[in-house]
């Protein structure tokens, strides 16, 4: 079984035509379980969840206009999850809670991108991180990380370790491990999977999400896996899934998870 859960249409349109190529690329990749999960921020439904001057400009979608997409791809037998990708926002776990039962979501994915007004993957922020002290960063990041697996909101988190997307990594490795640490313990805890995303691969860092280690903590917790590839363009679905095939079964996968509203299964890899 293979996935690809974690994709997005907004260099694009809502429209059939557009996501078409999306489905038609991950047909042709073999990949069984597609969604499409845009962010959450882009609608105007969530305004009253994340609000920021980055954010606010980018929000131009109403739910109803995407939650009709879905219906009629199905009505044209296009086999496509729905799905959102939330900003994780500390302090609005009800709004976000609200937010995700409004709508028959097949799975809902958390991420983490902001650290307070700190867009940490944005290259308008670049420069901030010369700013800031790197271990205050990671530990913001992963008291996040924390605090996001204990709500229990979203059954995938998203890029667990983006926050190395620049490749800004503290040199002291004890510290390292005990974020990731803290972080599988938290998500063990809970209902929440993790992505292997090929997507750091077509960024700054050039390495899987999550590393290694993190990957070898999360299977040792057993913690479920899905494959993702975090794709905002047709030609990206499904890319590098040869490399994330290999990270997982090298840390000890052999099983990834699906889900269809909300429910979950368990699968052999690959």
């Amino acid at each position: 079984m293979l996935t690809d859960y974690h994709n997005h249409l907004e260099r694009g349109t809502l429209t059939l035509d557009y996501l078409k190529q999306f489905t038609d690329t991950a047909n042709e990749k073999g990949i069984q379980h597609f969604g499409i999960s845009e962010h959450a921020y882009h609608f105007y439904q969530t305004a009253d969840i994340l609000r920021n001057s980055w954010v606010d400009e980018r929000r131009y979608y109403d739910m109803a206009d995407y939650v009709n997409l879905f219906k009629e791809a199905w009505k044209n037998d296009i086999d496509v999850k729905m799905s959102i990708e939330m900003d994780y926002t500390p302090g609005k776990h009800k709004e976000m809670g609200q937010f995700i039962k409004s709508y028959d979501f097949d799975y809902v994915i958390g991420s983490i991108h902001w650290i307070g007004d700190f867009g940490i993957d944005l290259a308008e922020y670049r420069k901030e991180w010369d700013r800031r002290d790197v271990y205050e960063v990671y530990r913001s990041y992963f008291d996040q990380v924390v605090t996001l697996a204990q709500s229990n909101l979203f059954d995938i988190i998203g890029h667990i370790d983006l926050v190395k997307i620049f490749k800004y990594v503290p040199e002291d490795e004890s510290f390292l491990m005990e974020q990731y640490d803290r972080a599988t313990t938290a998500l063990a805890q809970s209902k929440t999977c993790v992505e292997i995303s090929t997507a750091g691969l077509r960024k700054p860092t050039q390495t899987l999400y999550p590393d290694k280690t993190l990957l070898q903590m999360c299977f040792d917790k057993n913690i479920p896996i899905v494959l993702s590839s975090d794709a905002h363009v047709p030609e990206h679905v499904g890319a590098d899934f040869d490399q994330a095939l290999t990270l997982a079964r090298q840390v000890g996968y052999e099983e990834i998870v699906t889900f269809s509203k909300g429910e979950r299964k368990t699968y052999s890899l690959g």
